[in-house]
This record gives structure tokens, C-alpha cells and sequence, in this order.
């Protein structure tokens, strides 16, 4: 599930430092939000916002330097029809960039169609970019997943499995290793693009880490600044089981790389069992390891198992 909503007021106030931007006209209607049908329908940001352009309604329209040129090299009757056409638009937001002044009949219209109308000295290219970028990350498909989310040798990391195993203990012993925690328990994934997921940690439960038996831990204010992070890319779950349920359900040496899939993206997936006397650390740092050898396309499997194809195809 992915928002649908968000108003031109918090979209004003979420750039206002670092656009510098003005409100001009449209300030009757603060509320104004994208139709819904086009964000459910956007593939991503780029199809939320860019140039003035009358084929793509329902998005927000930048205005730069040519735009306004366009309107302003017309007779007062041409550059009033096609200043009307805005409107057919349905824009949620206008925004007029490159430090261009709106033309007069520009923001009369803004005003009688109640459409909010922005000005900035930043070039339109780079307000693009940055809307765009907010647009992405509101809008972004998410979901909830029950473990503990680590940032292990760079890489994102999920450690989940069923209540008890101790996946908090995991993460606190890796923490003391010098790895990081981003969250906790309830990890937030987003789907920031069509093959990668976000995860970051809900605001309650920022820095903090729940160990049975001693309870909460400030992680930040422990190990220092360090040990936390605010988000990461998921690339990895490491699935914690039981013997018996590994010794039941699971390979002992998979022909090839697990995976599951989390709002339509395929993610790397190591299982370890979990048993007395076994240094799970260390499983979770090799399982690590082992998977960015893999993205790296080295595959210690394939080059254990193609010499002894090779062998046992070689005639006596």
C-alpha cells in the first residue's frame, strides 16, 4: 500500500529551505492534492512532475526560462488562450523557476482556478530533481516486517525469525562488532524504485534496541553516533530457524541463491539454523560476505560444482 495524498501547503513547507521559494497565487486553496488516479498509476516520480507541457495533466508543471518566453512572445489574446489551457491541466501545483517573473495573466489565472503557484531562483532542472525526489519517497509502496534491521559491511541486512530465537541478542553482539542498527522489532520498507527496497526505523522506536531480560537499550546513546543508522537498502534477509525446522525444510546446500519477494521485489535470502553453541555472529558476517561476492558475480558454489562435472564427464 502506498499514500495518495499530499497537499500543496506540505509540499510548500517540506522545500521551502532549500528552494527559497515563494507562495504568489492560489492561496485559497492550500489543500490541493495530485488525483489520485494518477499517482496509483504513476510507474514513478517522473510522471508526477516536469516541464509545462499540455499532453501530461494532473502533474506538477515547472515553468522555466523558455516556458515563459513562450508565453510572453505572444499577442495578449494567444498568450490568454494558452494560459487558459493550464487550467485543462488540473495541475496540483505550478512552479515557475530559473528566478522568471510569472506573467501577470499567469498568476490571475492561478488565482481565479485556485491553483497554488510557486516562484524560485533555483533552476528548473534542479527543482525537478528535488520534487521529484520527495514525490518518490511519499509515494513510495510500503509495508511493515517484524526483525531487526542491520547495516552489516555496508549492506543492509534483515534478520528475521519467529519469536525467541534471539534476533535482538544477534543484533546486539553485531552491534558490539562494530555494525549498525537501523531498526528494531518493526522495520518500514519502501519501495524507492522498481528493484530496490528501503528500510528505516518508525519514529518511536528510533535508537533502540529490546533485549529480554534487560529491557530497553538506547543503542546511539551507548555505543555512540556510530552504532545507528537511518536507513539502508535491503539486500539481504537472514532467516533464523531451528534445527529441526532446517533439518525438515531447508537444503543443506542450496544449487542456488534463495529469495523472497517483498512488495514486488526479489531480495537475497540466507537461512541459519540456530543451535547451542553455534557463534551466529560469525554465520551472519559470512552469509554477508558470501552475498556481496555474489553481487560482485563470484559463485563459490558453480566453481566448486563445475570441475567435478567436468571430471566425472572426462572418459576413463
Amino acid at each position: 500500500m502506498k499514500p495518495t495524498v499530499i497537499s500543496a501547503e506540505a509540499l510548500f513547507e517540506e522545500h521551502r529551505p532549500a528552494l527559497q521559494w515563494e507562495w504568489i497565487a492560489g492561496h485559497a486553496h492550500p489543500e490541493r492534492r495530485f488525483d489520485e488516479a494518477a499517482v496509483r498509476n504513476a510507474q514513478s516520480a517522473a510522471d508526477l512532475v516536469g516541464y509545462l507541457n499540455y499532453i501530461h495533466p494532473y502533474r506538477v508543471q515547472i515553468v522555466g526560462r523558455r516556458e515563459v518566453a513562450y508565453l510572453n512572445e505572444s499577442t495578449p489574446d494567444v498568450a490568454e488562450r494558452r494560459i487558459s489551457r493550464i487550467v485543462t491541466l488540473e495541475p496540483p501545483v505550478l512552479i515557475v523557476a530559473d528566478g522568471q517573473v510569472p506573467p501577470d495573466k499567469l498568476v490571475a489565472m492561478c488565482d481565479r482556478a485556485e491553483i497554488p503557484l510557486f516562484a524560485t531562483a533555483e533552476s528548473a532542472g534542479h527543482v525537478i530533481d528535488v520534487v521529484r525526489g520527495y514525490l518518490s519517497q511519499h509515494f513510495a509502496e510500503r509495508t511493515t516486517r517484524h526483525g531487526v534491521f542491520m547495516d552489516i559491511l555496508g549492506l543492509g541486512v534483515l534478520l528475521t525469525g519467529e519469536s525467541g530465537l534471539g534476533k535482538s541478542e544477534l543484533g546486539l553482539e553485531l552491534i558490539s562488532r562494530g555494525h549498525g542498527l537501523v531498526a528494531d522489532d518493526a522495520v518500514d520498507l519502501y519501495r524507492v524504485s522498481q528493484t530496490a527496497l528501503e528500510g528505516r526505523c518508525p519514529e518511536l522506536l528510533m535508537n533502540l534496541l529490546e533485549v529480554r531480560g534487560i529491557g530497553l537499550l538506547d543503542i546511539k546513546a551507548i555505543f555512540g553516533e556510530t552504532a545507528v543508522r537511518r536507513k539502508m537498502r535491503l539486500k539481504l534477509i537472514v532467516h533464523l530457524v531451528r534445527k529441526e525446522t532446517m533439518d525438515r525444510e531447508f537444503e543443506r546446500l542450496p544449487y542456488e541463491p534463495l529469495y523472497e519477494e517483498i512488495l514486488g521485489v526479489p531480495v537475497r535470502k540466507a537461512v541459519i539454523a540456530v543451535d547451542a553453541g553455534r557463534n551466529l555472529a560469525v554465520l551472519v558476517e559470512a552469509a554477508v560476505r558470501n552475498t556481496i561476492l555474489q553481487l560482485r558475480g563470484i559463485d563459490t558454489y558453480q566453481e566448486f560444482i563445475e570441475p567435478h562435472q567436468k571430471a566425472m564427464l572426462k572418459p576413463e
